[in-house]
């Protein structure tokens, strides 16, 4: 049996209107929202490692999208989309996304590679020494003050009462005490001072540096704990893949013709 042109047309009509349809999830005062849109956000969540792929987070992605285009739409209506201020933070964010899409393919084309990590690792060690220091210190502004407070030390006050009293670091609550570091934390006036010292010693003269007179305690030595390459080795490659995309905007900048 033959259909007749009119039903004929119904059918086609059909038949095309019913995949138009199933691509949408949803339809908001006549504008479909596509469920690519969903497949597309629930790939990004996924990718951030907090949730997997279900018909409940499906269905939460499907609710959200739906109440942001009733919003937009009416913040549209309103006409906020045409505001001055509006525009401009769009502009602002539409560079953003650009730019850290451009920087994120830099990283990609350009890895940190892992004989890059380990010769940042044996920099770091080199630079760490095999030594820490547990130190107190006193900081004082002036060197006439640090030669006082040395001559109080010599007849029997206590370092951490005058710390507490004079110093003027932070670590004068504590009795100046700056717990275990290695020499390569301190400006190099304070930790040439500080080396020189033997245990339970005090320097016999005021130490300067650009913060001030230092008045330092050795407390004690001890071997340096340097951690095993494998659990920094993230955190260096950070740090490489930053500097890697700063001298890329340095490049950048001297390129450019700035006026």
């Amino acid at each position: 049996m033959m259909l007749k042109p009119a039903r004929l047309s119904l059918a086609l009509i059909a038949l095309v209107a019913v995949p138009a349809f199933a691509q949408n999830i949803a339809t908001v005062n006549g504008k479909g929202i596509p469920a690519a849109k969903v497949d597309q956000v629930v790939k990004q969540v996924v990718a951030q490692g907090k949730q997997t792929d279900s018909p409940q987070l499906r269905e939460a992605i499907k609710k959200d999208l739906i109440g942001r285009e009733v919003m937009i739409q009416e913040a549209d209506k309103q006409g906020f989309g045409i505001r001055p201020e509006v525009k401009s933070a769009l502009e602002n964010a539409r560079q953003s996304i650009i730019i850290n899409a451009m920087l994120a393919d830099y990283v990609k084309k350009n890895p940190v590679k892992d004989a890059d990590i380990k010769a940042e690792y044996d920099k770091f060690k080199a630079t760490m020494g095999d030594k820490e220091y547990h130190a107190k210190h006193i900081l004082v502004p002036t060197e006439e003050e640090a030669k006082a407070l040395i001559a109080k030390l010599k007849t029997g006050s206590k370092f951490e009462d005058l710390a507490k009293a004079s110093s003027k670091d932070g670590s004068a609550a504590n009795g100046g005490d700056l717990d275990w570091a290695s020499p390569a934390s301190y400006v190099p006036e304070f930790s040439k001072a500080m080396v020189a010292l033997q245990k339970g010693a005090i320097t016999d003269t005021p130490v300067k540096s650009q913060f001030g007179y230092h008045v330092i305690k050795l407390e004690d030595t001890r071997a340096a704990k340097i951690p095993p390459m494998e659990e920094v080795k993230q955190q260096i490659g950070e740090q490489l893949q930053q500097r890697k995309l700063q001298a890329f905007r340095e490049e950048l900048m001297k390129k450019a013709t700035i006026k």
